[in-house]
């Protein structure tokens, strides 16, 4: 809101001296004194211009906004084309997110006064927060061409540059806004976005650092400098940088359930139970407390996960009409699939769907891949690159230009491989890249969204009992949902125990899963079979040397010796595969399963032991293990769990049989066949184009065997 209030000199009839010496008033901040005499003025002149428009003002600077709005209108009937009027009630409509009506009085004020360089840089806030990006930044150069060293249209020129995934100009541009003024806090923290988008981490430090500098209390410099020392793997220096943006901003946007995701990945449990309880009452009560990725380890609740997902759908992913609704269109010959993800490199998602991608038939099906990642030239990006009919770099556009772009290309069934995982671009599907929006393998969970049309899953990951814990339909394939590569290699090296740090004797119980999915309750289950197992080992992946050191100080308070537990270094993915034959039984995690982890410990013929729960993620496992037709190792209480684990480790003839049972079922069980897990995901999507060209809405579809 404009502190600055213009005289029209429309009310002849006014007292000037009464008029002027409200005006003195008001312009030394004595805003109750100049208030009485507008009113006095309006009294016995309704209709007097100057003192309606001056008395919106200060409405407006007392934050008193609707009222502000109300006297604009009143006087803008009578002065239809007052500039300043115009301008400041655009900011009151700003203010309370009115956008649409701000941008018309913004306009309305170009229109008669173009050369004001203020309203220009208003207009492109408002464009900004209705995601415009493009005529946001056009509007932004207008008032700088006007103005050339106005910081504050420089400073959000170089958001709008960020938002468009332009980083190197937005780098740019803040560089500039900090030449005009080296002591704004904001292009400090903003610049330091851009180099997190850049992968540039330490100089993002250094200016998140710069703009705390300033502003000490700056949180959200302290949220994204803890986001950029997460990266470099520094996770105890991101902790307490989280910490102490949530002591300054305790309600700060979704950083609560970030903080504990990055405790539980150095498994930091000093305060669990309190975070976790803490958890869901935030988000019982809708605030905005957690990404939904993070809520998937801490609680087996469906609902909950559901309603953290609809929360940062709500605030950060809504439905946006930006773009036109897309129109009904005719048949393709072949239905065109567009598959989203920034993993089309050496990662989980492509290492399971590299084979799908190659297999797909070609006579009635168009793959095309939307790749918004860093091009690492490895051997999977290779691989993908060549699988598909049209392989499209996107990491450079925008979200906007990527729906535009599939718009364009007529995409029938979009395929989001990301949902909530790191790297996710949810606004492509927010605008509406197809008439088909599908949520697939990347995240084990609704999206909340209603333009995402279907989930992919199966019956033991979503029992029809469940369906109303996801807002999409689900297209139930059969056996399971996940695709696996059946062309995987495992490498030829065989492993020494010495070699890999195990003991020359004794039972390997092992578990591969990310340190975040070991909850403490987890562990006090893997320590009560360790103690039943005489001689036994735990044999546990070490994504952090941190994660390891604590897990250790665990044991032996739990009355383990810390030597009991061995952590994996990282290894090529063959060499990997390869070393699991070491292990005698993978034990997995609750409330979050084993994944793409589990299909590699069963490629590699190790049992995996299970506990289902109640949410998709919980269940992913069991599925896996229905699909290869282990059901035996699938139980469904911590009891059973522990008390199967015990058994297996000291009955070698029952843990021989289900061996040599795994090593059977490999490559006669659907779980392996990439070749018919193709033709049913194929007829899944048939299913849903369909329904889509008999103009049926969505539905649950259930593909048979």
């Amino acid at each position: 809101m404009s502190n600055k209030a213009g005289i029209s000199g429309h009310s002849a009839d006014a007292n000037p001296a009464q008029l002027q010496t409200a005006l003195a008033l008001h312009q030394q901040g004595r805003l109750a004194e100049a208030e009485a005499i507008y009113k006095e003025i309006l009294s016995s002149q309704p209709e007097h211009f100057d003192a309606l428009q001056l008395l919106a003002t200060i409405a407006g600077q007392q934050n008193k906004l609707t009222e502000a709005i109300e006297l604009f209108h009143s006087a803008l009937k009578i002065n239809p084309e007052h500039p300043a009027s115009l301008n400041n009630c655009g900011n009151a409509l700003q203010m309370l997110k009115r956008y649409d009506e701000a941008l018309m009085s913004y306009e309305r004020a170009i229109a008669v006064q173009p050369d004001n360089a203020d309203t220009w840089c208003n207009r492109g806030v408002v464009l900004q927060a209705l995601k415009r990006y493009e005529e946001a930044l056009e509007s932004y150069e207008r008032a700088i061409a006007l103005r050339p060293g106005y910081t504050l249209a420089y400073n959000n020129r170089s958001y709008t540059l960020l938002e468009l995934k332009r980083y190197e100009e937005a780098l740019l541009s803040y560089d500039k806004t900090l030449a005009l003024n080296a002591n704004y806090p904001e292009p400090h923290y903003n610049r330091g976005n851009a180099l997190l988008e850049l992968k540039r981490y330490e100089e993002a430090i250094l200016s998140y650092d710069r703009a705390i500098k300033i502003k000490p209390d700056y949180a959200e410099a302290y949220g994204n400098r803890g986001n950029a020392l997460k990266e470099l793997k520094h996770l105890e220096d991101a902790v307490l940088s989280y910490e102490r943006a949530i002591t300054i901003k305790p309600d700060y946007d979704f950083l609560f359930g970030q903080w504990l995701h990055t405790k539980m990945k150095i498994s930091d449990w000093r305060t669990f139970e309190n975070d976790v309880q803490q958890l869901s009452e935030r988000i019982e009560l809708n605030k905005k407390a957690s990404s939904p990725f993070s809520v998937l380890a801490l609680l087996d609740s469906p609902s909950m996960q559901k309603k953290a997902a609809e929360i940062l759908v709500l605030e950060k992913y809504p439905s946006m009409e930006l773009l036109p609704k897309i129109p009904k269109r005719a048949r393709h010959k072949k239905i065109r699939i567009g598959y989203y993800s920034a993993d089309y490199h050496n990662h989980a998602t492509v290492y399971l769907m590299a084979e799908l991608f190659e297999k797909h038939d070609r006579e009635k099906f168009e793959i095309i891949a939307f790749s918004f990642g860093p091009d690492r030239e490895d051997e999977m990006r290779k691989r993908a690159a060549t699988a598909f009919d049209h392989f499209i770099d996107v990491q450079t556009k925008s979200d906007s230009e990527v729906a535009k772009l599939s718009r364009n290309m007529e995409v029938d069934i979009a395929v989001d491989l990301k949902g909530f995982t790191a790297h996710c671009r949810t606004g492509i599907f927010a605008l509406g890249a197809a008439p088909i929006q599908v949520n697939y393998l990347g995240y084990p969970g609704t999206m909340g969204a209603d333009y995402i049309d279907y989930l992919i899953a199966d019956t033991t990951l979503i029992p029809e009992s469940s369906t109303q814990h996801y807002n999409e339909k689900i297209a139930y394939l059969p056996y399971s949902y996940q695709v696996n590569d059946r062309e995987r290699r495992i490498a030829g090296k065989v492993f020494t125990r010495e070699e890999l740090g195990l003991p020359t004797v004794g039972f390997v119980f092992c578990c591969f899963n990310n340190n975040y999915k070991i909850t403490p309750a987890t562990f006090d289950g893997w320590i009560r079979i360790l103690k039943k197992v005489e001689g036994s080992v735990l044999w546990l992946f070490e994504d952090n040397p941190k994660a390891a050191e604590n897990l250790r100080k665990e044991a032996v308070e739990l009355g383990i010796e810390a030597d009991r537990l061995i952590f994996a270094k990282r290894m090529p993915l063959t060499e990997h595969l390869a070393r699991h034959r070491l292990a005698d039984l993978f034990l997995d995690t609750l409330p979050c399963n084993a994944h793409t982890t589990a299909s590699d410990a069963l490629w590699a013929e190790l049992p995996v032991l299970t506990c289902i729960g109640e949410a998709f993620a919980s269940r992913v496992a069991a599925s896996l293990l229905n699909a290869i037709q282990l059901p035996e190792l699938i139980t469904s209480t911590q009891k059973e769990y522990e008390e199967l684990a015990v058994e297996l480790a000291t009955n070698h003839e029952k843990l021989t049989a289900i061996r040599q049972k795994l090593e059977k079922n490999r490559l006669t069980t659907p779980l392996f066949d990439t070749e018919l897990f193709t033709r049913n995901i194929e007829k899944a999507y048939t299913a849903m184009y369909e329904r889509y060209q008999a103009d049926l809405l969505p539905d649950h579809i259930a593909i048979k065997p």
